[in-house]
């Protein structure tokens, strides 16, 4: 496997100790996780790679690996584990749930995404649905029988739910009747299971125009044993995760399409983004593993593969050297651990926070969901990238996984929401929630894990950078909120990728910050000296936080330059002039 437990057990037990996880508890948890994917995720995700869905005789065909492999993962606790016991779940922390997912995603991501979705729409249901809707829904959903969807985009609208057409017109029995299509509904349509249950966004009659008119429908694909109106329309064949069905889906076209309301009319969006808030950290989690898995492959091939010579040897006929002995191949391993490292903690960091359940650890989470989802999206994509290259030209070729981990993780940018639109999300709305209260318990929690730091003297130059890049982060903040409330909207959010970018490169320093205090305390106790694997494994993140600070926090600089001048290039140029 790719990740390694021990890396999880440290953060989990040794970085996040305050989560307060039972180690008797979480270890067989893990090894069984790790033991269930190598066995029936990993096998069969090159195949599903090559043998993309198809359509025959208007059935979905999938590797039969695929359904078995999630038969197993159902049936082993994994996909009720986070839910509560009255909800028919094992009332297991969240924190653990999403390691034990990291593990699924490295093996076979395409896999393991029909489950993720499952969870996320038994979540909502569980949530925000009746009663009844429990009742109805939720067994079949965690025990792996039944699967579900989320259904937001229409051909015409894309990510401008604002736009959504689908109509639902409520009946004499208190059901809706709905009309409609969608468009990139992941897992839409398969035979993996008795029955998918489709979570749609519609309008009602009357509704108001936006999103504010938007409500939320449960839209079995089956109801009592008949079909329900629900039709697949096309697949689209997407550059990664080839293994995940994805379609385009007409409801009421082929007959009367039934649906339950969740909740309220006009509460879609709302409920919708409790699923979708779930989904983006889970698109973090993705993108992390993904990444783990091609640093974890290209580790092993510099370690085993020999090419070239030292610089300092001038014996053409000498024996060549590892690839992990060439200081540029280091440097790119090194790149890589950092970022991937740095993302999976980001990720698990947020799932505790989900466990914490208190009002600040909330606006935390709130504040750092377009992070989470974004920043591993963006460098553990260039993990990947840099894997492939340390390959060489064999990185290229499908002999090895390298090109398939990178293609299954560029879709982690669009997956969730488009890069551009967390951004706007994050200057636009989370950093001003609350009049910056969300803005301000961040700082805090860097400050204190500043403060944690100071003792060690290998992090001194990294307390200190941190310490200024925080207070670049909140002087710019400042800035471009005060310009935006001045009525300068589009100038103050012109660059919020970049202010994006930037704040999550901050946020995972500060990670890396708590990791290395982490490894040091454990340094400094010589507790790492008992085995030089224990030592080496600590100095390692010791390594990878400096390297971070250098290269990554570094170039963090440059970005709060161009944020508080508020470059205009982008916003000024005319559209005739490209």
């Amino acid at each position: 496997m790719a990740i390694p437990l021990r890396e999880l057990e440290f953060d989990l037990f040794e970085v996040l100790s305050t989560a307060g996880l039972d180690r008797g508890t979480v270890e067989p948890v893990l090894r069984a996780a790790e033991e269930l994917a190598r066995r029936e995720f990993a096998p069969h995700a090159a195949r599903a790679d090559i043998e993309e869905p198809t359509v025959v005789d208007g059935k979905v065909v999938l590797p039969v690996a695929t359904g078995r492999a999630l038969a197993a993962h159902a049936a082993g606790g994994f996909l009720a584990m986070p839910f509560a016991v009255e909800h028919g779940g094992l009332g297991l922390p969240f924190l653990l749930s999403q390691a034990c997912s990291a593990l699924f995603a490295e093996a076979h991501v395409a896999c393991f995404s029909y489950a993720m979705l499952t969870q996320g729409v038994a979540n909502v249901i569980a949530r925000f649905g009746s009663d009844a809707q429990r009742d109805r829904y939720l067994a079949p959903l965690l025990e792996g029988r039944w699967f579900g969807t989320m259904c937001l985009s229409e051909p015409h609208a894309g990510s401008s739910l604002a736009d959504v057409r689908t109509l639902a017109t409520p009946s004499a029995d208190g059901s809706y009747r709905l009309r409609g299509d969608k468009m990139w509904i992941s897992g839409g349509e398969h035979e993996l299971g008795e029955n998918i249950v489709h979570l749609v966004l519609a309008r009602t009659p009357g509704a108001p125009p936006g999103v504010k008119g938007l409500s939320l429908f449960i839209v079995p694909r089956r109801r009592d044993g008949q079909d329900n109106g629900v039709s697949l329309t096309g697949l689209n064949h997407k550059m990664g995760w080839r293994g995940h069905v994805n379609t385009a889906i007409a409801f009421g076209a082929n007959g009367p399409c039934i649906g339950e309301l969740v909740g309220a009319e006009g509460q879609g969006l709302p409920q919708m983004f409790l699923l979708m808030n779930e989904a983006r950290v889970g698109i973090g989690l993705v993108a992390s593993a993904l990444g783990y898995a091609g640093y974890s492959y290209a580790l092993a091939y510099a370690r085993e593969r020999r090419q070239g010579r030292a610089l300092e040897s001038r014996d053409p006929t000498s024996p060549q050297i590892p690839l992990i002995e060439h200081a540029d191949v280091r440097r790119m391993l090194l790149a890589q651990k950092a970022w991937v490292e740095g993302g999976l903690d980001l990720v698990l960091y947020c799932a505790m926070l989900v466990d914490d359940r208190t009002e600040d650890a909330a606006l935390l989470l709130d504040l750092l969901t377009p992070i989470v989802k974004s920043w591993p999206a963006e460098w553990c994509l260039e993990a990947n990238k840099q894997a492939i290259q340390v390959a060489g030209g064999a990185g290229y070729t499908r002999d090895l996984p390298l090109e398939r981990l990178y293609r299954d993780n560029r879709l982690n940018h669009i997956h969730e929401g488009a890069y551009g639109i967390h951004g706007l999300d994050l200057l636009g709305r989370k950093v001003t929630m609350r009049a910056g209260r969300a803005f301000q318990i961040f700082a805090d929690a860097v400050l204190q894990s500043i403060d944690a730091a100071r003792p060690y003297p290998a992090l001194a130059e990294c307390v200190a950078a941190l310490g200024e890049a925080l207070g670049a982060l909140t002087q710019v903040t400042r800035h471009l909120t005060a310009t935006a409330a001045r009525g300068e909207v589009a100038l103050a959010t012109a660059n919020a990728t970049i202010y994006l970018d930037a704040f999550g490169t901050v946020v995972v320093a500060w990670r890396w910050l708590a990791r290395a205090a982490a490894a040091s305390a454990r340094i400094a106790a010589g507790r790492a000296n008992e085995r030089a694997a224990e030592h080496d494994f600590y100095a390692g993140k010791v390594a990878a936080c400096r390297h971070f600070f250098r290269h990554d926090l570094a170039r963090t600089a440059g970005q709060f330059a161009l944020l508080a001048a508020l470059d205009d290039t982008a916003l000024r140029i005319d559209a005739t002039q490209f």
